[in-house]
């Protein structure tokens, strides 16, 4: 292995401090990823020698201003292997990139007694939404079972898929398990009957290559910080046979063509799902974390974190009382337990004190918590920056929780 893991620390400033006196172990990439100097320098940049409103002037800082959030766009059509930039659409992130789709392509598409498919292993943001939708739509929200591993049960979800079903919507990568799905047969085996698939791909973008023609899906959604980028910037990706035939689903400047008192002719995609003034630097950010994790190379990162998982999961389970959660054969960086008579805040506490950063709950993921019987787990979840150190860390602070409470 090739990976320099210590030359790919020293492009995170924060890695580089303590907490409660001891070197920081950030094992909660999941929650948010850190973000290397290139992006700190991009967002500094822009807001020092740009900024200024994008499409609106016709000033020097305005058409750069525009420039590099264009760019931005193509480098996010690159990076997912999208065929156009127009395909593109700039969020907030991956809760607003799905319920942008429930509102304007599930409001049209889905009707009364109709049915929307998800599966268990879902973050509330890929449940709530669908549920919303099939509140005020009188349609059926279904959900396909998981396995005790954490796997998706492709049998059941084969007989779920039927004459009523409009949409399917999946997550790529489990956030509270780590279970990568088979996201391009279930898109095959929904198109086999011209159901569209959304593709929650907010925990798989920092770990996996994404190639969006490739899985022929025809929503692809991430969130910007989850892949070493700001927060408050993602992007959806849409067919632009889809895009074309939604409404917009917020009105305001930008997305307009045409305004006067009776009527609004809508700009053309993505413009048209893009009301008032974006999130510009983020935007700019995002392409700069895009550039950078490619620069790095996404089989390089993907073959680093495969073997730091497994060596992580074999030092977790030498741990006494502990349990782990989620034991799927395709899994991507997360180490999701629990730890025999201890709650996860109390495991989450001890660590910090041990400068070991984790997150503890139920992951905005509660139905898997109950699918497994737990109100809550402990994930430390892990990115490129990370080593065997840290994980040797975590396993001697979890021996002392376990003497401490047993």
């Amino acid at each position: 292995m090739s990976w320099d893991v210590e030359r790919v620390r020293k492009d995170f400033p924060i890695l580089q401090q303590e907490v409660h006196g001891k070197p920081l172990v950030y094992l909660d990439s999941a929650a948010t990823s850190q973000k290397p100097q290139v992006v700190l320098d991009a967002l500094t940049s822009y807001y020092v020698t740009v900024n200024a409103n994008v499409h609106r002037g016709v000033h020097l800082l305005s058409e750069k201003a525009t420039a590099d959030y264009e760019a931005a766009r193509v480098r996010v059509q690159r990076f997912l292997g999208a065929a156009r930039p127009e395909e593109i659409v700039f969020v907030r992130g991956t809760t607003e990139g799905i319920n942008l789709v429930a509102q304007s392509y599930g409001r049209r598409a889905v009707g009364p007694g109709d049915e929307v498919v998800i599966t268990a292993l879902e973050h509330h943001s890929n449940i709530v939404p669908w549920q919303m939708l099939c509140q005020e739509r009188g349609a059926v929200l279904r959900v396909v079972p998981i396995d005790d591993d954490g796997q998706v049960e492709l049998e059941a979800y084969e007989q779920v898929l039927g004459e009523r079903t409009r949409l399917v919507a999946v997550a790529h990568v489990s956030n509270a398990l780590g279970t990568i799905l088979p996201v391009k047969r279930m898109i095959e085996m929904a198109h086999r009957r011209d159901v569209p698939v959304l593709v929650d791909g907010a925990q798989a973008v920092p770990h996996l290559r994404v190639d969006v023609r490739d899985l022929d899906c025809d929503f692809y959604v991430f969130s910007g910080h989850k892949v070493f980028g700001p927060t408050g910037i993602g992007a959806l990706y849409g067919k632009s046979a889809h895009l074309e035939d939604m409404s917009p689903w917020q009105g305001g400047g930008d997305m307009i063509k045409v305004v006067t008192f009776e009527q609004t002719l809508y700009n053309d995609p993505p413009y048209k799902f893009e009301a008032g003034t974006p999130d510009i630097a983020g935007a700019i950010g995002l392409g700069a974390a895009l550039d950078y994790l490619s620069g790095l190379g996404l089989s390089e990162v993907a073959a680093y974190e495969h073997e730091l998982l497994e060596y992580g999961t074999r030092a977790l389970a030498a741990v006494p009382g502990l349990r782990l959660i989620g034991t799927a054969r395709d899994k991507a960086s997360v180490l999701s337990f629990v730890l025999e008579g201890v709650h996860a805040h109390d495991v989450g506490t001890i660590l910090d004190r041990e400068g070991i950063a984790v997150r503890t709950g139920h992951h905005c993921a509660m139905p898997v918590m109950q699918r497994f019987g737990v109100p809550a787990t402990t994930r430390a979840s892990l990115a490129l920056y990370n080593t065997r150190a840290e994980l040797d860390a975590l396993a001697r602070a979890l021996r002392r929780v376990h003497e401490i409470f047993g």
